[in-house]
């Protein structure tokens, strides 16, 4: 089969033959139609992670979309969204035509929503919504600050919040203004402009450094921040005397952390809500063939949207 298949840890994969997956027991076979490159792919790869160094040669994509070919669980033909460990474990990954999917990790899709947006919207999607819904403990008339509102994370994070009743969502972006008002924020910020006065009782933090540092001193009385990433960073500082006086939480999320149906649940969710335009992620297309220029692109940030490699 087709596939992008990473040869050198820190180099891009490369378009060419690999072999055709094979399916052991409670496992599924999956045509893939739609795999977004994101940044765990790209530091998986990197050999770096605290996952360690995946082995050589394999195929990166941490999701995607596509069709059942062969299973015992999933009719085939039905049209899922899965998950894959790739460059977390052995095996791999979505970036392929075909792939080998765990049966409980496969999420049957019944929607309209095309399957290139469906994966950029994807785990980025589940992390927004279960931030806000899980962690967060979001409540209709809260306030929402979300840092990075202008990548995948962010823009799912605002549409979200407005979904679930937020009384007043703001974004703090580095420099994607648009994406983040087109994702529904009601007031954009740049990175060194601050937050004045206000007073958040949620915030999304996919970035970390500096700007929780900052998102952190604007929380309300019983605010809670919730990091989702290091994106700018890997500390950050927060004043004891803020977090005793206001009772404020800062709380950490991840989605290995989520069991398969809360996975399942919250794309469900966030999907019912993007086929109507509530919940958006910018994105782009690109042929699997190009996969050595969009991995460049993915990792110099050169990109209008989510890239998604359709097969």
């Amino acid at each position: 089969m087709r596939a992008a298949v990473l040869h050198t840890h820190g180099e891009p994969p490369s378009h060419g033959e690999h072999p055709d997956p094979v399916a052991a027991d409670g496992q599924s076979i999956v045509r893939v139609t739609a795999a977004p490159v994101v940044p765990l792919d790209l530091l998986c790869a990197s050999g770096t992670s605290y996952f360690g160094q995946p082995q050589l040669p394999y195929v990166p994509g941490v999701q995607g979309v596509g069709v059942v070919e062969q299973s015992d669980a999933v009719a085939p033909g039905t049209k899922v969204f899965f998950a894959t460990s790739a460059g977390m474990a052995a095996g791999d990954g979505s970036l392929a035509e075909r792939s080998v999917v765990p049966d409980g990790d496969l999420i049957v899709l019944d929607t309209a929503v095309p399957d290139a947006q469906v994966a950029a919207i994807g785990l980025s999607g589940v992390a927004a919504w279960m931030a806000l819904t899980w962690r967060a403990q979001l409540k209709p008339g809260e306030r929402v600050l979300v840092l990075g509102g202008g990548g995948a994370v962010g823009q799912a994070a605002i549409g979200a919040a407005r979904v679930l009743g937020a009384q007043r969502v703001v974004a703090m972006v580095r420099s994607d203004t648009a994406r983040a008002l087109a994702a529904g924020a009601d007031e954009v910020v740049g990175v060194d402009e601050g937050f004045g006065d206000a007073r958040f009782d949620v915030v999304i933090d996919p970035v970390f450094g500096a700007a929780a540092t900052a998102a952190a001193a604007a929380l309300a009385d019983g605010g809670r921040l919730v990091n989702l990433g290091g994106a700018s960073g890997d500390e950050a500082t927060f004043s004891s005397a803020i977090l005793r006086s206001r009772t404020a939480s800062i709380l950490g999320y991840t989605n290995n952390a989520i069991t398969p149906d809360q996975r399942r649940d919250a794309l469900t969710a966030v999907l019912e809500h993007a086929a109507t335009g509530a919940i958006k992620v910018a994105y782009e297309t690109v042929a699997l063939a190009d996969i050595a220029t969009a991995w460049h692109r993915q990792s110099s940030g050169t990109t209008s949207g989510r890239l998604v490699v359709t097969i």
